[in-house]
């Protein structure tokens, strides 16, 4: 018997035996759980990976925020619980007359330390983003007044404008064109100058730097192609620089004017809101009801009162941020 022969055989007798015994079909396999599937679908892995920083996050921010918002609604002092008064402690505060003031002066210092920051901080990111000698210790310099702690920087102002030991006053008396020493913090209208422009010094370098990095991603050849084109260099800024740098300074002005508006160690340093509350802050006129004077309630009524101004802020960014205008860097 030839071997097709046999394997014919075994072909045969092999088509018998399948339509005897015919295949088991195959067992779907089991759907994996929703807890399965949630745990390992890729979009949820940042999630995860956030979960841990989140949930510090809520302990260290949320929770603080949720008990002195649920303080402003109580009579609470240092010592006393306190018990539940509604809207007491925010009927109080809105007819005070130094909270108002502190509202409006917050407004100011924000509005006018916020732009000169800015203004002062885009041209020395758009100088040193030029090819200067000793760029890098330039840098570093520029950077001294924002690594210097907070504190410090106050107590230098503080001797810079006092009264009697002011290095400028000093200075000028030796000139011949002053006969007194000037009371820079004594004076409101002076004291209101001497601490916006000491906010002013400590934040320019944060925005300087940050727009720096900002520009270091702009396209050389645009600028080239635009010099070819006869632009001007103001053209260049307008149309290329500018339009570029938009979602950056968003960002920028965002962070600048979160922290001047919760501004404290400097007010409190150089002035503790003084003289005659003229410098009061609404972050230093909370703490000094709250923990000096000893009034939970009404602090923590201040302090909850700054959360719309923050959220307006914040809102705009975040709007401003989403609009494709600003992404793809188009004026229209």
């Amino acid at each position: 018997m030839g071997p097709f022969l046999i394997s014919s055989s075994f072909a045969g007798l092999h088509m018998i035996v399948l339509d005897q015994h015919p295949p088991k079909p195959l067992r779907p396999m089991a759907a994996p759980g929703a807890v399965a599937r949630l745990v390992a679908h890729r979009d949820w892995l940042g999630f995860w990976f956030m979960l841990p920083a989140g949930l510090i996050l809520v302990a260290l921010l949320v929770y603080p925020l949720g008990l002195g918002v649920w303080l402003s609604f109580t009579n609470a002092t240092i010592g006393n619980a306190g018990r539940f008064i509604g809207l007491g402690n925010y009927t109080w505060i809105f007819g005070d007359e130094t909270f108002l003031h502190s509202i409006v002066f917050t407004l100011a210092y924000t509005l006018i330390a916020s732009s000169i920051k800015f203004a002062v901080g885009l041209y020395l990111a758009l100088l040193l983003n030029k090819r200067l000698p000793f760029k890098a210790l330039i840098r570093s310099i520029i950077l001294i007044p924002f690594v210097v702690p907070t504190v410090l920087s106050a107590i230098a102002f503080w001797w810079i404008f006092d009264a009697q030991f002011s290095i400028i006053s000093w200075s000028l008396t030796r000139l011949g064109l002053i006969h007194h020493n000037i009371d820079f913090l004594g004076n409101p209208l002076l004291a209101r100058a001497c601490v916006i422009f000491a906010n002013i010094w400590r934040g320019v370098p944060f925005v300087a730097i940050t727009l720096l990095a900002g520009l270091q991603t702009v396209s050389p050849s645009l600028y080239e192609a635009a010099t070819i084109d006869g632009a001007t260099s103001w053209q260049n800024f307008r149309f290329i620089t500018y339009p570029l740098l938009t979602p950056i300074i968003a960002v920028v002005m965002t962070f600048s004017v979160l922290f001047t508006f919760t501004d404290f160690q400097l007010i409190w340093v150089m002035t503790r809101g003084g003289p005659v509350n003229a410098t009061h802050l609404m972050a230093t006129l909370s703490f000094q009801r709250a923990i000096v004077g000893g009034s939970l309630g009404e602090g923590a009524a201040i302090s909850s009162s700054m959360i719309p101004f923050l959220l307006a802020a914040i809102l705009i960014s975040w709007f401003g941020l989403q609009r494709r205008k600003w992404q793809q860097g188009s004026g229209a």
